[in-house]
């Protein structure tokens, strides 16, 4: 049976612990309404910028003109990963899952024997990455608070000197998707090459046929060259609508850790006071038979 001073001792810890965990969770809830605000405002101009590029690519019928990065090349045999997952822990599965993704897309990749090489954006990417796959890691930058379009700006500079340079073929983007503050999903998204919601982008012009013919927009000098200049912009675009979705999702992702946290220390305070009331209830007693035991022998 524990002593009542450890269980005084355990109650003062858990009651320490429980103020952080609360403190933690006013702060992330206080931090997810800045940023599913930004998350959910860029989300409309992350959409017609897709919708933008589909459109231009219906236009054009010689494959011939599309631009090899938004392509890709093909076969392709290298593959880059960027895995985006945040600096600090105390967030349940959130890290977790997206390395999860990330390793099972690893080994499909290498699988179809292509060299993996990742781009990690947040410290904990790379911490549990490195364990196993420490030797494909290029880069690796800090995750932000509160990114700007600046910084995606820098990271998609970056990628595509190293895919002019022919460092990889083909990239892919790994983040969680806000949803909620309880729910996020892991996503997996293609950046090179584009992807279009329909195979068919001429069949998708034809179905769209009354609506495109309505469309006020005519591109000059031409598609192709509006779709060569649109193609860093999207990039920088779509990297950082993942960075603003994925610090929504960190934060929603705290919030509730750190809540039910909060309740499990309430749940254990309730186990430990009933302990200690009953110790010592037990100590009591026990002193009062010694007490009258000693009285009846006099």
């Amino acid at each position: 049976m524990p002593s009542l001073k450890d269980l005084k001792d355990r109650q003062r810890s858990i009651v320490a612990t429980k103020k952080i965990t609360s403190a933690m969770k006013m702060i992330a809830a206080a931090k997810l309404k800045k940023a599913q605000t930004q998350a959910y405002a860029a989300r409309p101009y992350t959409e017609l910028m897709a919708t933008m590029l589909e459109d231009l690519l219906a236009r054009i019928q010689d494959p011939t003109q599309l631009p090899v990065s938004f392509i890709g090349r093909t076969p392709a045999r290298s593959h880059m990963i960027i895995l985006t997952t945040s600096n600090r822990g105390l967030s349940g599965s959130f890290n977790s899952s997206l390395v999860r993704m990330a390793e099972t897309h690893i080994k499909k990749l290498q699988a179809k024997n292509q060299d993996v090489k990742i781009y990690c954006i947040g410290r904990k990417g790379k911490e549990q990455l490195s364990r196993c796959y420490h030797p494909l890691i290029i880069q690796t930058v800090d995750a932000l608070d509160k990114p700007r379009f600046y910084d995606a700006s820098n990271i998609a500079k970056e990628l595509f000197s190293l895919f002019e340079n022919q460092e990889f073929d083909a990239c892919s983007i790994i983040y969680n998707k806000f949803i909620s503050a309880l729910e996020q999903k892991v996503t997996l998204t293609s950046l090179i090459p584009f992807k279009l919601e329909h195979d068919n982008p001429a069949q998708q012009r034809i179905d769209k046929a009354p609506q495109a013919l309505k469309s006020p927009y005519e591109y000059e000098p031409g598609e192709s060259e509006v779709l060569d200049q649109l193609l860093f912009r999207n990039l920088a675009v779509q990297i950082y609508h993942t960075l603003l979705e994925n610090v929504a999702s960190e934060q929603g992702a705290r919030m509730s850790a750190m809540d039910t946290a909060t309740r499990n220390a309430n749940d254990m305070l309730k186990t430990i006071n009933l302990t200690y009331n009953r110790t010592r209830q037990a100590y009591i007693t026990k002193e009062l038979i010694e007490i009258i035991s000693g009285a009846e022998t006099l």
